[in-house]
């Protein structure tokens, strides 16, 4: 009785076997994902002051570790998270982890790399540590975490690797850690099939997506604040592109949630991991286009030169690859059975929409950045009244029917 009282107050991991479809997001998973908007914040600072190839690379790679961190966190507080005191201090360490992160981010260039590595390879270690120390508890699920702890250890290894070689090897390393941490879903997914069994994202798991996608969006809105630093000179026009900024932020929070809200994920476990590799592309390049911004207000400067500048090139990436993860995102979710005629319309004007973003941008290099923000508005307008207009006849012939 003693014992079983003490398992109360420590909360050992809740087993696979009792998984949950519909579950309230708790105070604690709310608290833990303002941790990561602050790593999310951070990184995108760096992207701005380091918009190079090789400053693009590391801010891909930066924001798919801190993405795999959350994920796993996320992942392993819906399937084994508990009341307990384990569980809340599993969380908070591995916030300490990932906050140690953001710090190393804004040190000098020549200690942050260092730095970050070692906060990298603490928050991996972590990670492969809360995957294993279920099978300690869950005997039955040893079987699937297996491949979780050998390619999550194999990624530890490499990582502490780089400390001790140069570049471009180090890069080589560390995106080879991403691999194998993205390996093992694929892996256990055949091992539950031989056993009959499969797993899905969560309601819930979908949620906390979406909303992790909301906190990225609002750092996007940052980056158009940030932007208005770089203007001296705060006249009218200054002030209808920051406008048009935010318009262009909440048109794309528009199309987003119209689409990928309230969707179910396909069944598997394959289908879920596809999924979360997809919501990267969307959150990474929301930060771009937040990281963009400040680079695109320089184009009000006196002098400013006619040809294709840096910033607005990642910016127009940025949104072609955000409509394009849309697109993909839409394939693995379950929708009516009403909206399957209209689906496939949509994603192609979504495709057709990312293509004419990058001609106008590359096209029309001289473009004054008011008329190039208008254009960009306007056709994501275009794609909303199309997004609105097919959902709500859907919908007003449904109510028809069931009138």
């Amino acid at each position: 009785m003693q014992k079983r009282h003490n398992n109360i107050w420590w909360g050992p991991p809740r087993k696979f076997s009792t998984q949950s479809e519909e579950r309230k997001i708790s105070w604690l998973e709310l608290f833990f994902d303002l941790v990561y908007a602050i790593v999310i914040s951070r990184t995108t600072h760096w992207l701005a002051v380091n918009n190079t190839p090789g400053g693009i690379l590391d801010y891909a790679y930066l924001i798919v570790i801190v993405f795999w961190g959350w994920y796993n966190g996320s992942q392993y507080y819906d399937m084994h998270g508990t009341p307990g005191i384990r569980t809340r201090l599993m969380t908070l360490w591995q916030m300490v982890a990932v906050a140690a992160l953001a710090v190393t981010l804004y040190n000098p260039s020549d200690k942050a790399v260092g730095g970050a590595t070692i906060a990298i390879a603490i928050l991996q270690f972590f990670i492969t540590y809360l995957w294993w120390s279920v099978g300690i508890y869950d005997k039955k699920h040893r079987r699937y975490n297996m491949p979780y702890t050998i390619c999550y250890l194999a990624a530890f290894a490499l990582i502490v690797i780089t400390l001790f070689i140069p570049q471009p090897y180090k890069r080589i390393l560390f995106w080879i850690t991403l691999v194998l941490n993205f390996v093992p879903p694929f892996i256990s997914s055949r091992i539950l099939k031989e056993h009959s069994s499969d797993f899905s994202l969560s309601t819930s798991m979908i949620e906390r997506l979406g909303l992790f996608t909301i906190i990225v969006f609002g750092e996007a809105i940052l980056g158009v604040i940030n932007g208005m630093n770089n203007v001296t000179d705060l006249n009218t026009t200054a002030w209808l592109c920051f406008g048009l900024g935010i318009l262009v932020v909440f048109s794309l929070w528009w199309i987003f949630f119209s689409l990928i809200a309230d969707r179910n994920s396909q069944r598997g476990l394959v289908k879920g991991t596809v999924i979360s590799m997809i919501y990267i592309v969307t959150l990474a390049s929301l930060g771009m286009i937040g990281a963009s911004f400040p680079g695109l207000m320089n184009d009000l400067k006196p002098g400013a030169n006619d040809v294709l500048s840096a910033s607005r090139l990642i910016f127009s990436i940025s949104i072609a690859l955000f409509l394009f993860s849309i697109v993909m995102l839409s394939r693995h979710l379950v929708y009516p059975n009403e909206y399957q005629s209209r689906k496939r319309p949509i994603q192609l004007l979504l495709l057709s929409a990312g293509l004419v973003c990058l001609a106008v941008t590359i096209l029309m290099p001289a473009l004054s950045l008011i008329l190039y923000l208008l254009c960009i508005f306007l056709l994501l307008v275009f794609i909303i009244v199309i997004i609105t207009r097919s959902w709500f006849r859907i919908e007003l012939k449904r109510l028809q029917e069931n009138a």
